[in-house]
């Protein structure tokens, strides 16, 4: 082997250098990478290491009616949990201390904690690592005192308060509330009513704190980074007291929707929808054969926006509306009924069928006559007809504050559209008694009615906050005080007499609506007539009413108008004790 040269030597030593000085210079600019650019990421995750971000829960806004009473409020709920404090398996003490707790809880509000091997494994899970774990769900007075009293600042026992959504008047305006639903992260949220479509004021802005926890995860300490934000309040224009009383006299085994407004600004002051429910159903965990035999009458269907039903004798107003404008007939127009009028070949009925005899118009329109709408309806125009129904509202959205259907107004074009029919002159007939293609909304006609007193459509309100909206109704004040001439005719000589109480000015207008085929109407009670009783009322010096009543399937107007009379007679007996 030859040997080396200086020559080489160095070489070899210079290579060595250089190659120690680039390991030397790569482990340099690697560090400066870790250790300045990326020291942001490092220092957020040995934060996340130490630091914890935790919720606190905001309570819901309150709604309120017209005069502050809770419709929906919050009430407070104790929470018992325990907290582990770094021993590695439950001790003597600690069976104890559980078995005492198992004494004081109620069976049906917590689990039995020792014979479930899921929550004893759970419970040493959360003692050997400082978690917490729920042992009873909203404990009473008597119980959180029995606990304060055995066990006072005891380690392993954390109260927590939590609030739960409360409907103190149980079902009563359920359709107008709604109700909340909890989601997977315990968060609740507006699923019908009031409580979905205003879930941004209601629920309002939760809080955080930030924990300092160790390394196996025990909390040290607690800090307040952000306050939890109340939800708004909501004050409505129902009052509770009308409302409980149309609950109270809306019987039970009916369907059907009833409302009560003010005619002058449009305030809903009660409205019922039947079948209803009770929104605390919905505050605990139900069952799905619960969900399921809740759901089979579709209690959750507001009948007084979301369904629409042939309007029947009501649309005789407006009929009687488009002849006196149209001067087809004058107030002092008689009529003969017989009983039935021929046309097309045919005998066409009225619903008495002896007839009522000689008659003026405003009495014809208080029995209920059909023959007298029957000869106008030979003599006037389907598509005038649809017009006056819109000038009175009907076929198209009232723009309340919630999703309504807008209903359906039959016309020429309507039918060549939808059927690819002509519209044939025999149909004219049929809707100038409120029957046809024609289907309309209890709030439709609470607009209607109110028109006729006020001259104005008012658009239905449900929140004091919006503001007061009114259409000018295009007709005259002649037609209008005969309208009112005729309703007032109804309840003393009349189909809504019986509603007749003394010192009320009641104008009313009564309606037995067909849903089928007349002969079918023994086979099931599904295939009766739906019942109307629509009226203005105004009890001595008291503010006045519009009242509509729908009461499905009842065959007549006759119970509608005992309902009507029931209210008026409890809204009388409260006028006079001053309790409104």
């Amino acid at each position: 082997m030859s040997p080396q040269t200086p020559e080489s030597i160095t070489f070899k030593i210079k290579s060595l250098l250089c190659g120690l000085l680039s390991v030397f210079l790569i482990i340099i600019v690697r560090l400066t990478y870790l250790q300045i650019s990326l020291s942001p990421y490092f220092i957020q995750k040995s934060s996340q290491n130490c630091l914890r971000i935790e919720h606190a829960l905001s309570p819901r806004g309150n709604i309120v009616d017209r005069n502050g009473a809770l419709l929906a409020t919050n009430r407070p709920v104790i929470n018992v949990y325990w907290q582990g404090t770094g021993s590695y398996f439950l001790t003597q003490k600690h069976h104890q201390l559980l078995n005492s707790l198992e004494t004081i809880f109620n069976k049906q509000q917590t689990n039995s904690l020792l014979p479930n091997k899921i929550i004893h494994a759970e419970l040493i899970h959360a003692e050997r690592y400082y978690k917490e774990k729920i042992l009873a769900k909203d404990i009473s007075l008597e119980q959180l005192s029995k606990i304060e009293e055995s066990f006072p600042l005891h380690p392993n026992i954390r109260l927590k308060t939590d609030f739960q959504r409360l409907y103190p008047n149980t079902y009563s305006a359920g359709h107008i509330l709604g109700y909340l639903s909890r989601s997977i992260d315990n968060e609740s949220s507006g699923k019908m009513g009031l409580e979905k479509v205003l879930e941004q004021n209601l629920k309002g802005e939760p809080g955080q704190w930030l924990a300092t926890v160790n390394s196996v995860g025990r909390k040290l300490a607690y800090q307040e980074i952000k306050a939890a934000r109340t939800g708004k309040n909501v004050e409505t224009t129902l009052d509770i007291t009308l409302q409980k009383i149309c609950d109270e006299v809306f019987p039970a085994d009916y369907e059907g929707a009833m409302i009560v407004m003010n005619p002058l600004n449009g305030d809903i002051l009660a409205l019922i929808s039947r079948p209803t429910f009770d929104p605390n159903l919905f505050l605990s965990p139900i069952s799905t054969k619960d969900w399921h035999a809740l759901q089979e009458k579709k209690p959750f269907i507001n009948r007084a926006f979301n369904m629409t039903y042939p309007p029947g004798s009501i649309f005789k107003l407006i009929t009687l509306s488009a002849a006196l404008e149209h001067n087809i007939v004058t107030p002092e127009s008689e009529c003969n009924c017989r009983g039935y009028i021929s046309f097309g070949g045919r005998n066409i009925q009225c619903h008495q069928k002896w007839g009522h005899g000689k008659q003026f118009l405003s009495q014809a329109l208080a029995n209920s006559c059909n023959i007298i709408c029957y000869d106008i309806g030979k003599k006037i125009d389907i598509d005038i007809l649809a017009h006056y129904a819109h000038l009175f509202g009907f076929g198209q959205k009232t723009n309340i504050f919630f999703e309504e259907q807008q209903g359906l107004v039959p016309s020429r074009s309507w039918k060549r559209i939808a059927k690819n029919e002509p519209w044939w002159p025999g149909e004219t007939l049929s809707v100038c008694i409120g029957q046809s293609f024609l289907l309309v909304t209890p709030i439709q006609v609470a607009a209607m009615i109110s028109s006729i007193f006020t001259g104005y459509l008012p658009t239905p309100r449900l929140l004091m906050a919006e503001s007061i909206q009114k259409k000018p109704l295009t007709i005259t004040q002649e037609t209008r005080n005969f309208l009112k001439k005729s309703m007032q005719l109804v309840t003393t000589a009349g189909t809504g007499r019986g509603a007749s109480i003394k010192d009320y000015q009641l104008y009313a207008k009564t309606s037995t609506a067909q849903t089928s085929a007349l002969a079918k109407r023994t086979l099931d009670k599904k295939y009766l007539e739906h019942g109307w009783f629509v009226a203005y009322a105004q009890y001595k010096n008291s503010q006045p009413l519009t009242i509509v009543i729908l009461a499905e399937n009842s065959g007549s107007s006759k119970i509608a108008t005992k309902i009507a009379r029931n209210f008026l007679l409890r809204f009388k007996e409260l006028i006079d004790l001053g309790r409104l």
